[in-house]
């Protein structure tokens, strides 16, 4: 398995990937923002409209890819947009997803690393998500050092439309700035 970073003109040439391993996700029971029945073309219509973002610069995306160099998983980080300069410190780690297939493989923990890595590098401080509460994914950022914030009660809708708790996470990456 491999991370790459997409620039916008891989990740159109991937979309087709994505928008299968989305599908996957979404079936599996991960609340990731959408409702069931979740068609392709919802999932390649929501990754075609992440390309500008990327080509601007607001949105890094990587795939993981596995030795046939399929898609298998990715993650995103979601930088402050600009005209916020109070806000340009953090990112906000977004949609890590991993196939059902190729899961309880390292591909997770791989992701989670390459964007907390690259955040640093770009100077990012501190970075943070949200995420179902009690599900898989608490382990891995838990496992990963991340720091429970709180819970919000009846955030978001599973894929089945049923209200869930959200946990919010956060993580001091690099050097502490003024």
């Amino acid at each position: 398995m491999r991370t790459l970073r997409l620039g916008a003109e891989q990740l159109s040439d991937r979309v087709g990937e994505l928008a299968e391993l989305l599908a996957d996700t979404v079936s599996g029971g991960a609340s990731i923002g959408f409702l069931v029945p979740f068609e392709r073309a919802q999932a390649v219509a929501w990754w075609e409209g992440r390309v500008a973002a990327v080509a601007a610069g607001h949105l890094a995306v990587w795939a993981a890819l596995d030795g046939r160099d399929r898609v298998v998983g990715t993650v995103g980080l979601a930088f402050a947009f600009p005209g916020k300069p109070n806000s340009r410190h953090r990112a906000e780690l977004v949609k890590l997803m991993v196939h059902r297939d190729a899961r309880g493989q390292g591909v997770g923990r791989a992701l989670l690393t390459v964007a907390e890595e690259a955040a640093a590098a770009a100077g990012i401080t501190l970075l943070h998500l949200d995420t179902e509460t009690d599900s898989p994914a608490e382990h891995l950022y838990r496992t990963a050092g991340w720091i429970r914030a709180g819970v919000i009660p009846d955030y978001a809708a599973d894929p089945a439309g049923v209200l869930r708790p959200t946990t919010l996470y956060y993580k001091q990456v690099g050097a502490l700035t003024c």
